[in-house]
């Protein structure tokens, strides 16, 4: 996680680009019209984002991608309002419901089936291997429920294992110099500590469905961010097209931000799925593989694991209107 002073820093300047770029469109005699504030991190499955952004598909008047270190600093930023938007996965977004949190879902954005992992070192051969060992994961975020979910499986306990408070930035060093014997992380991080000789002992594949990444926006932002929001969406797809069509080129401007050569991208994202405009709109209307059935188990299965108090209604937080205009 970044420190907090460094998050309050990120929220100052996403405020005050905001304020810079309505004042600039005030002295031009236009109506102001506040760019679309949305939270991100570094994961793979958020990557289009920043290629849209790469190939213009939308400008930064109308969208800013803030990246934060974590998705635990995207949470606190978008539970406080300095975010419109927020980049996450399905269980985080059901934690903030939660607490009160108003919010629509107007978007899924991925689902993993192995890009999320618990990563052991050499010696570990398989999940069981880490019973009395440390494991390095993000407590607070999607890491938990992997770690819930792996135990839960394999018929451990947590007390069985000892957590190591870790965020993602801290995954590779920790792995590296030995100070946990696995971490529960995602790409780009699993490819670099699979380079490393790190062993895949858990994953996403092993929990199909459950691991999904949303695109949630604050219901009070939702009316005066449309224009904006509709132009993140054609982006969105638009880019999953360029992906398919233009890989090569597509691969070369994810590069840079993941750190992966585009040989290893390639194979990464052989463990996400990136659902199309269709299944969109099969996932949120609610059809008998959507986010109503397979989010109700989600939520199930956090309040059985100890991540939520009690279970959440997944239907009214979903949202189909923004992309039926699309």
């Amino acid at each position: 996680m970044r420190q907090r002073s460094n998050l309050v820093i990120l929220t100052i300047a996403a405020l005050l680009i905001t304020i810079l770029l309505s004042s600039s469109l005030s002295s031009c005699g236009r109506e102001p019209q506040h760019p679309l504030l949305i939270g991100t991190n570094v994961w793979l499955g958020y990557e289009p984002l920043f290629v849209a952004r790469s190939l213009k598909y939308f400008t930064p008047q109308e969208v800013r991608l803030l990246e934060f270190t974590s998705n635990t600093d995207s949470i606190h930023a978008f539970r406080h309002g300095a975010l419109d938007a927020a980049a996450l996965t399905l269980d985080e977004a059901l934690l903030l419901a939660q607490d009160g949190i108003d919010f629509k879902v107007v978007l899924v954005l991925d689902i993993s089936h192995g890009a999320d992992a618990i990563v052991g070192q050499a010696n570990s051969k398989t999940f069981p291997d880490l019973k009395g060992l440390k494991i390095g994961v993000e407590n607070t975020a999607v890491g938990a429920y992997m770690l819930a979910r792996a135990l839960e499986i394999h018929d451990l306990q947590a007390k069985d294992v000892t957590m190591v408070p870790l965020e993602i930035f801290e995954h590779e060093k920790a792995f590296t110099k030995g100070t946990v014997d696995a971490v529960v992380t995602f790409e780009p991080v699993r490819s670099k500590l699979l380079a490393k000789g790190g062993n895949i002992l858990f994953d996403s594949s092993e929990i199909p469905g459950e691991i999904v990444d949303v695109l949630i926006v604050r219901s009070d932002r939702l009316a005066q961010n449309r224009e904006h929001l509709s132009k993140l969406l054609r982006g969105w797809f638009s880019t999953l097209d360029y992906l398919q069509e233009n890989q090569a080129d597509a691969l070369h401007r994810m590069t840079p931000r993941l750190a992966l050569p585009p040989a290893e991208l390639r194979a990464a994202l052989a463990g996400l799925r990136f659902p199309s405009l269709a299944d969109n709109l099969h996932f949120l209307q609610g059809g008998p593989e959507g986010l109503v059935n397979s989010g109700t188990r989600l939520s199930e299965i956090m309040v059985r694991s100890g991540l939520l108090k009690k279970q959440v209604p997944i239907a009214p937080l979903l949202t189909t209107d923004l992309l039926r205009e699309i």
